[in-house]
């Protein structure tokens, strides 16, 4: 049955629909990509176009996407000087795409380009993000499925989001995509991410496929690398992006056992004679009081670079090498 597709409300931008597609020497699938991408985006009738990153790749898939440009006039290829990893590559994507609505997909056709539609007519429903829950995952059980079952549960219990399935294909707001700095690994935090900047979010089943051809970039090292981002998506979630919040804390609870435990080695002192300078308690006391000034101080230098990186936000990660347009 075909998906009945919503009339987009009035807008401003020239193109409704953006599919971004971070790839990395993907030779072998980036041809059979261009050709049902371009085939599922036409099927809709909405205006449309394909931005492919290509992360400093070192095999065709340049070559390729500089002829598919002649073949797709929707094609937009962005080429980046070297390789810096798939979020910033998706960062770049993001930042070049014109939709009102951006897709976010690989290019190794895992996921269906078919099912674009699907989360595009979810998304009209007033949702802000709708991600694609994958259903019958062919990866790896050890290596892949039950890594990122467990840091969707922490995303979850950290954020407040309930999308169980934070990474992989979602369809979002183009302009509040666009207005997410995205850091290192946040690819996988898209959910989270709109969830706290107040966006709302939804989920539906999509079926997940194996790849269509070569091997996947990714291992077990990878988790590790999510669990330090969840924590650090953590510590921004529960004190604001203020290092100073969650140091002074420490700090202040710090300077609080000191005035419990100095008062009484002050009155043992003066009122039984007892001398306090060898005692264990008075030595923690000392370590307590210089352990708050190192945090303390920590977390007002911490402030200041936390101004400093927000003053220069405004630089990229990436630079553009090269950008291919469609003919057409």
């Amino acid at each position: 049955m075909i998906a009945q597709i919503p009339m987009p409300t009035a807008t401003t931008h020239p193109i409704e629909i953006s599919v971004v597609a971070p790839v990395y020497n993907e030779e072998l699938c980036i041809e059979e990509f261009m050709r049902r991408t371009d085939a599922a985006l036409r099927a809709t009738g909405l205006s449309h176009e394909i931005v492919i990153v290509s992360d400093g790749s070192t095999d065709a898939t340049d070559r390729l996407l500089r002829e598919g440009a002649a073949r797709y006039p929707a094609l937009r290829a962005i080429l980046l000087a070297r390789n810096i990893g798939q979020c910033g590559a998706l960062y770049a994507g993001i930042q070049h795409a014109r939709g009102r609505v951006i897709v976010v997909t690989d290019g190794d056709l895992q996921h269906k380009p078919e099912d674009i539609i699907v989360l595009y007519t979810k998304l009209q429903e007033g949702f802000t993000l709708v991600s694609g829950n994958r259903a019958g995952r062919k990866e790896s059980l050890l290596t892949k499925r039950i890594p990122s079952r467990i840091a969707n549960w922490l995303l979850r219990q950290v954020t407040g989001c309930e999308i169980r399935d934070m990474g992989g294909f979602k369809a979002l707001d183009g302009d509040m995509a666009r207005s997410l700095r995205l850091r290192p690994g946040h690819h996988r935090l898209l959910p989270a991410l709109v969830h706290m900047r107040g966006g709302s979010t939804a989920e539906l089943w999509i079926e997940c496929q194996e790849r269509f051809a070569g091997k996947s970039h990714y291992g077990l090292s990878r988790s590790f690398d999510v669990i330090f981002d969840v924590l650090m998506l953590g510590f921004q979630a529960s004190f604001k992006a203020r290092p100073l919040y969650l140091f002074g804390r420490i700090g202040v609870m710090l300077l609080l056992v000191d005035c419990i435990v100095m008062p009484w080695l002050l009155w043992e002192k003066f009122a039984h004679g007892v001398d306090m300078g060898t005692r264990p308690p008075f030595l923690v006391a000392i370590m307590f009081f210089l352990s708050a000034l190192f945090v303390l101080a920590i977390g007002f230098v911490l402030e200041l670079l936390t101004d400093a990186n927000n003053a220069i936000g405004a630089s990229k990660p990436y630079v553009v090498r090269e950008r291919i347009d469609g003919q057409g």
